[in-house]
């Protein structure tokens, strides 16, 4: 019995060793090194980095498209999670796996896809040239391939809440002449907040740093369509490694910063205190 006690204990106290070896060396080793190299040449120049022109700009129009993939997929990704989840037609279970679908393949097979259809040599993208309408290399096709690459994160998060609230709030709002609207308004919406924002945060922290659809749709024009994730790369290539780690060190601050507060959110005491 003694023996099974100590051969359990040495097992559990293995697994946690090798776990936690692999989370320094995968996570937090390169973490540290990314902040070593932001700050090798000391914080003023640091923060000099940081106020580059050409920084400050990829960062506003990094936070910019955030925002809006986040509200546009705030209202698309809710209703098709609610087109998914309270109803059944044919095709759904089709339209379900395809939701995932910019999960599961490379995001710059993502923006090359988009580039095809809404480019130059594209036909919704000829369609619009010949109208003088550009959509791929501005701000509506980097709007464009961030939506595309975020949409499952609400879509999901809205959908596993749906899945659990009852519909006897909105049976009951139909009964007293609510109209379907109605019902969607002021039932479903407030009953799956949490999915909500949930999605938003999700969204949010995936948008900030999406590289592969955003270099195949954006151009990466400096002070246009340069985002954080595309200025870095484009200071890691001129040899500017301690301006890429400045600026991949923010985001990545800013990331964990809206995943901890995403958890703080969902705990008990945040539900409560929401």
């Amino acid at each position: 019995m003694s023996r099974s006690l100590n051969m359990d204990s040495l097992v559990r106290g293995a697994t946690f060793a090798a776990a936690l070896g692999l989370f320094f060396l995968l996570i937090l080793l390169p973490l540290v090194s990314l902040n070593q190299y932001a700050v090798r040449e000391g914080i003023g120049v640091f923060w000099d980095r940081l106020k580059n022109p050409d920084a400050v700009g990829a960062l506003r129009l990094t936070l910019l498209v955030a925002l809006a993939a986040t509200a546009v997929n705030g209202v698309i990704g809710t209703a098709m999670a609610f087109l998914l989840t309270r109803y059944r037609f044919p095709g759904r279970k089709v339209i379900n796996a395809l939701v995932d679908i910019p999960l599961a393949i490379p995001t710059v097979v993502t923006g090359f896809a988009l580039l095809l259809m809404y480019g130059p040599l594209g036909p919704v993208g000829r369609f619009l040239g010949e109208r003088n309408i550009q959509l791929m290399f501005s701000f509506p096709g980097l709007l464009l391939g961030h939506v595309f690459v975020t949409f499952p994160f609400m879509v999901r998060a809205v959908g596993a809440v749906l899945e659990s609230v009852p519909r006897s709030g909105e049976d009951a709002a139909r009964t007293l002449g609510a109209k379907e609207w109605q019902v969607f308004a002021y039932v479903t919406i407030p009953a799956v907040k949490e999915g909500i924002v949930a999605g938003a945060f999700l969204t949010f922290s995936r948008s900030l740093g999406e590289f592969g659809a955003s270099i195949m749709v954006s151009g990466n024009l400096v002070g246009r369509t340069q985002t954080g994730p595309l200025y870095i790369f484009s200071r890691f290539n001129t040899g500017d490694v301690e301006g890429a780690a400045a600026i991949a060190i923010l985001l990545a601050l800013a990331s964990f910063i809206i995943l901890l507060l995403l958890q703080i959110v969902q705990s008990p005491t945040g539900r409560r205190a929401a």
